[in-house]
């Protein structure tokens, strides 16, 4: 059976050219970068070479560049950071964030008992500015505002200027989950009014277990992983060698294509929408599709009956990969944490499909015919 791939929220497959720039460094380029000879030194080299790289494509300086094990490393240690380095006592977020960022506030309100708000959130998703202000100029402590750049499942986007810009308005720490949007969207991080941001190389066909924290420059915290010095005593661990190389080439092929892959895969994800609207009555589309939005996702709302509860399964039956919500939630029973937050409507079922530039407009006709012939 072919498969196809509508997923690419979750995880995206590895390009050919970054796998050829990793495997020297997964054979005969093997030394521990902490050595000081040759093997060493030659590995040191690389991984400062992959920083500079990152650094001026996000238009940062090198020294703010920290590379981790990921997206979810980067927004603990960045979250914890500003509770326990810079003095914010009250967290702002949302209820529609990722549960790396959503399940760390809750632990540090509960454990630590530092207050936390959500921001109330608007019809289509947004988040209400006109309340983060109000929340923003009531609090009695300094506060950090956390608030993902697009959101993984229905993919709105935060305007981060404007959040930026009212935080400082308060002297408040920003921290933005941007690893949807970073190798999706050019940053410019010298002239972005925010304290920490995150990527995650696997989000744009690089490697898993692999991501960036930017912490600028104007910060000062202590490591959240303890141990030996790597990333300048930021971030303990023999650093992950060939993923941050081959992270840093994921990120310069993403952005050398970057408009020509936005048109194609938002012409994907439109012709969708279109589709299912002509071919499927009731169907109906969640967050701002026709906004704000992440060009990567749309998710789906299909009327509910006893066929479409099955429906994940349908299409996995029939080789086709898609998601209910958050791929970290998807084979939980619970549903979506996000579809809940901004619908009361109990009969829809919500199916997030997410296009790379491998996808085709041949793959999306052949599941709205599979999606038409389930329901």
């Amino acid at each position: 059976m072919n498969r196809i791939y509508f997923d690419n929220a979750a995880t995206t497959p590895l390009d050919q050219d970054v796998l050829d720039v990793m495997l020297p460094f997964m054979t005969e380029k093997f030394g521990n970068p902490s050595s000081i000879y040759s093997y060493g030194r030659e590995s040191r080299l690389a991984i400062e070479n992959a920083r500079k790289s990152v650094a001026k494509i996000l238009n940062a300086h090198p020294g703010e560049i920290f590379f981790t094990s990921g997206g979810t490393e980067s927004s603990n240690t960045a979250i914890n950071a500003a509770i326990h380095n810079l003095g914010c006592r009250h967290i702002i977020s949302s209820e529609i964030e990722h549960h790396a960022t959503l399940h760390s506030v809750e632990h540090l309100h509960v454990r630590d008992n530092i207050k936390l708000s959500f921001v109330k959130l608007l019809p289509n998703g947004h988040v209400d500015m006109e309340h983060l202000r109000e929340l923003l100029a009531t609090s009695k402590e300094r506060c950090l505002v956390t608030l993902m750049h697009a959101n993984n499942e229905i993919g709105n986007l935060l305007d981060l200027h404007a959040v930026g810009n009212l935080c400082k308005e308060f002297d408040a720490i920003f921290h933005s989950d941007t690893v949807q949007t970073v190798g999706h969207y050019p940053f410019d991080l010298r002239n972005t009014p925010v304290h920490f941001i995150n990527g995650a190389g696997h989000k744009f066909h690089g490697p898993k277990g692999v991501g960036i924290l930017y912490i600028n420059e104007n910060v000062k915290i202590t490591p959240f992983i303890q141990g030996g010095s790597q990333e300048r005593n930021m971030r303990a661990g023999t650093e992950n060698l060939y993923g941050i190389v081959g992270f840093a080439r994921a990120l310069e092929l993403a952005t050398t294509h970057h408009e020509e892959h936005k048109a194609y895969i938002n012409g994907l994800r439109m012709y969708m929408a279109e589709k299912l609207k002509a071919e499927i009555p009731g169907v109906d589309f969640n967050g701002d599709l026709y906004g704000r939005s992440l060009y990567t996702v749309l998710n789906v709302g299909f009327p509910k009956t006893e066929k479409s509860e099955m429906l994940l399964f349908n299409l996995d039956i029939n080789g086709i990969c898609a998601s209910g919500g958050s791929a970290c939630t998807s084979g939980a029973d619970a549903g979506s944490h996000v579809i809940r937050a901004i619908s009361s409507n109990p009969n829809m079922i919500a199916v997030r499909f997410s296009f790379s530039k491998n996808n085709t407009k041949e793959e999306v006709d052949q599941v709205v015919a599979k999606l038409k012939e389930i329901i």
